[in-house]
């Protein structure tokens, strides 16, 4: 297969894939859509280069099969690529590094100085390339996600590239052959010499298979070979004039998933796996059934105990005081709770805050507080200022046990404020323990008006 036709094929099948893929990404919205799987990923990745690949052919540096010596250069790149769907991605490529051959024989022209070239050392600037990856199966596809995938790919690229070539056969000696800084434009009129003066440019057809292993939810192992097929002297000009370059990689890397670790990986999802579960076990389709129904019951339970007609925080179910005004505190049965002072609007006549109460020996709030603290919240937040938190108990109990749980109940309202969107810097909370009773401590009602939380602004 000569070059012109691989080109073709390669060109014809990223294509198709690429116009193709929509099909699988379709049938992929049975198990929820792209959008539930994470499809970005970067890779990094190194190895080497030998100027033959494994389905032979006529070698590009020497006249004869026999006469051509492999040896090996260093490779390296970086790739990026979008997963489609669970079968086909798009991968952005690019590596540099060095490709190096030489022949016993002499297999360069004839130079001026009548030697020949016996080794040639081709740096590649850059090759960029545009690859269609084609997911073929896995070692473990009953699995739910797999762990072993393997892939082939095809593309197209252009690359930079420069053949040195010398009289001996280890890189060294006369240089006989060097272009840089001869190649582009003071080349007129020559088509195939077009390039940056040190470099000349051509095209190229990448065709690999590799496997990935999957390290963790992020890191998968990458190995690939690849042959990359030219219709360029790549290693400068031979007495087999006619030849078509071309040399294979092999490289290991690793590749770096994007994403919320949340969602699954789609290069190793495994449809095969969620069909199975979803389609040809009845067991679980029962019990998805069955919790199902659960969820509707739990759904109409919480409905009937969120249900809350005056808006004081206090269900329906369970409010004594049914249609209380709008901001009023209540206790936990959604009757009003009188203060010493006034309060408008959830506000005392100072410009405070009503007092969060307590029950006793406790820090939890009451569900009736959670309307004050979110009219509380939301002007905090409106308005970008502070608010001070002073927790009091009252006078059962010593009085080290009282300071601590006057600090835990302005906490627990600080920590709500925070839950609600406001900066826990614009928050000071501090106990004082059994001083500064608003009522005697010798009743319970007046002990119970003491278990309280002042908000002051």
């Amino acid at each position: 297969m000569n070059y012109s036709t691989i080109k073709k094929t390669a060109v014809a099948a990223t294509l198709v894939a690429a116009l193709g893929f929509a099909g699988t990404a379709q049938a992929q919205q049975v198990f929820g859509g792209r959008s539930q799987y994470r499809t970005w990923s970067i890779g990094v990745q190194g190895g080497i280069t030998t100027p033959n690949n494994v389905i032979g052919g006529s070698n590009a540096f020497g006249q004869k099969v026999g006469y051509f010596q492999n040896k090996v250069g260093e490779y390296y790149g970086l790739t990026v690529r979008k997963q489609f769907s669970h079968l086909f991605g798009l991968e952005v490529e690019a590596n540099r590094g060095k490709i190096k051959t030489y022949n016993h024989d002499l297999s360069g022209p004839a130079i001026e100085n009548k030697l020949g070239a016996r080794s040639v050392e081709t740096s590649v600037n850059w090759a960029a390339s545009l690859n269609g990856v084609f997911q073929l199966g896995t070692i473990d596809f009953l699995r739910r996600e797999n762990a072993v995938n393997f892939y082939a790919k095809v593309g197209l690229g252009a690359m930079a590239y420069n053949p040195v070539q010398y009289a001996n056969n280890d890189f060294s000696g006369t240089v006989v052959y060097n272009n840089k800084g001869k190649w582009g434009e003071d080349i007129v009129g020559d088509r195939e010499n077009k390039g940056d003066r040190d470099n000349k440019l051509t095209a190229f057809v990448p065709v690999g298979v590799g496997a990935k292993f999957k390290l963790s939810e992020v890191v998968a192992l990458n190995l690939g070979y690849t042959m990359n097929f030219t219709d360029d002297q790549i290693y400068g000009p031979a007495r087999q004039a006619s030849y078509k370059g071309k040399f294979s990689s092999v490289m290991a890397g690793l590749e770096f998933t994007l994403g919320s670790k949340d969602k699954q990986n789609l290069t190793f999802a495994n449809p095969v796996a969620t069909l199975y579960d979803e389609l040809k076990d009845p067991s679980l389709r029962n019990e998805v059934e069955a919790l199902k129904q659960r969820v509707s019951t739990l759904e109409g339970t919480v409905n009937t105990l969120s249900a809350d007609a005056d808006g004081d925080g206090v269900s329906d179910k369970f409010d004594k005081c049914p249609g209380t005004p709008a901001g009023t505190p209540v206790d936990g049965s959604g009757c009003p709770i009188k203060f010493p002072e006034p309060v408008v609007n959830n506000v005392t006549s100072n410009g405070y805050y009503a007092p969060i109460q307590f029950e006793f020996d406790s820090s939890v709030l009451k569900t009736s507080s959670y309307s004050t603290l979110d009219k509380l919240a939301k002007e905090l937040r409106d308005n970008n200022s502070a608010v001070q938190l002073d927790g009091y108990a009252s006078a059962e109990g010593s009085e080290a046990y009282n300071l601590t749980l006057s600090k835990d109940r302005a906490n627990s309202v600080k920590q709500y404020l925070v839950n609600a969107g406001v900066s826990s810097s614009s928050i000071t909370a501090k106990g004082y323990g059994e001083k500064n009773p608003v009522a005697s401590n010798a009743t319970e009602e007046g002990r119970a008006q003491n278990r309280r939380v002042e908000i002051k602004k």
